[in-house]
């Protein structure tokens, strides 16, 4: 986005949606507590990670950490709520069982998005 979309006058909205927890009906009320503070620790810490990125380069940017057991219509809502211009999304590159099981957040994202999408992927590591 940076080095191919992004120009001055845009602001950018960091999403980020954690994991929801599973099965917490099964587990005692001390471990629910840790789990949520664990994942308070993770949210607060990539917050500051992403906005010290936004900063590095000069760009305009909020975070959100969106809370819901469906990321990809948070983010939809996030993006309809905010106006978005355009939505960057990453994958995580699952296989097409575990997709088709566990469902995609990007496929979901670009069946019900507002505006364009961009589904960007990693670099391949070799």
């Amino acid at each position: 986005y940076v080095q191919n979309f992004h120009k001055p006058e845009n602001k950018v909205l960091v999403v980020h949606c954690p994991e929801a927890f599973t099965n917490v009906t099964m587990m005692s009320p001390g471990k629910v507590e840790e789990m949520i503070r664990d994942t308070q620790v993770k949210v607060k810490k990539l917050q500051e990670k992403f906005m010290a990125k936004l900063n590095e380069k000069g760009i305009t940017g909020d975070f959100h950490s969106l809370q819901g057991d469906k990321p990809g219509s948070a983010i939809v809502d996030c993006a309809c709520e905010n106006s978005a211009a355009i939505i960057v999304t990453g994958t995580r590159g699952m296989g097409k069982l575990r997709r088709t099981i566990m469902g995609s957040v990007s496929d979901y994202i670009v069946h019900h998005s507002p505006c364009p999408v961009l589904v960007c992927r990693h670099k391949d590591k070799n």
